[in-house]
């Protein structure tokens, strides 16, 4: 009885060429030209490579003498990106942190007292929901928090609230 599945040789794909070795110098370079890195990421990512400790550190040193990286400039654009994207300064300091920024350039860079962190909470939470009216505890709790979540702070959340309910008193006032 033949057989019914018989395999084949798949076709094996050529390898290409390896490239050159790049050096640790170009490696850097070539990761800091596509985004910023924190000192902390770029030890990281060479590591990963392989490159020995000792160069690395000399490395990132002459990179931040040259001025080619910066954990400010990584910090500030870091900042205005996740701002954009909606998060609050809780979840952004967070971040900073596990990135490896100090504690003194996260401080520079977020502000919780600023009233932006409110007006982009209720635009947020606008997105997010558009029945504005919240019907019940279980709800408002469901809703306060996505908004813990998005990083904001328990102020902010409150102040939010108040804001929408306000809003709906006057809206349903004048109906």
């Amino acid at each position: 009885m033949p057989a019914r599945y018989i395999r084949t040789q798949k076709k094996r794909k050529r390898r290409k060429p390896l490239k050159p070795e790049r050096s640790i110098r170009d490696t850097a370079l070539g990761l800091l030209s596509r985004r910023e890195h924190t000192r902390l990421e770029l030890t990281g990512k060479l590591k990963a490579r392989e490159f020995p400790a000792t160069e690395i550190e000399a490395l990132l040193d002459d990179l931040q003498r040259e001025g080619l990286q910066s954990d400010a400039r990584f910090a500030e654009s870091y900042v205005y990106s996740r701002t954009q994207r909606g998060f609050g300064p809780l979840r952004i300091r967070q971040e900073l942190q596990v990135r490896g920024v100090t504690e003194s350039l996260v401080s520079a860079h977020v502000d919780f007292n600023d009233p932006q962190w409110l007006q982009l909470a209720c635009q947020e939470y606008a997105k997010k929901f558009k029945d504005l009216r919240v019907a019940s505890a279980k709800e408002r709790a469901r809703r306060m928090r996505y908004l813990q979540n998005r990083g904001f702070t328990g102020d902010i959340i409150r102040q939010t609230f108040v804001r929408f309910e306000r809003a709906e008193t006057a809206s349903g006032a004048g109906a």
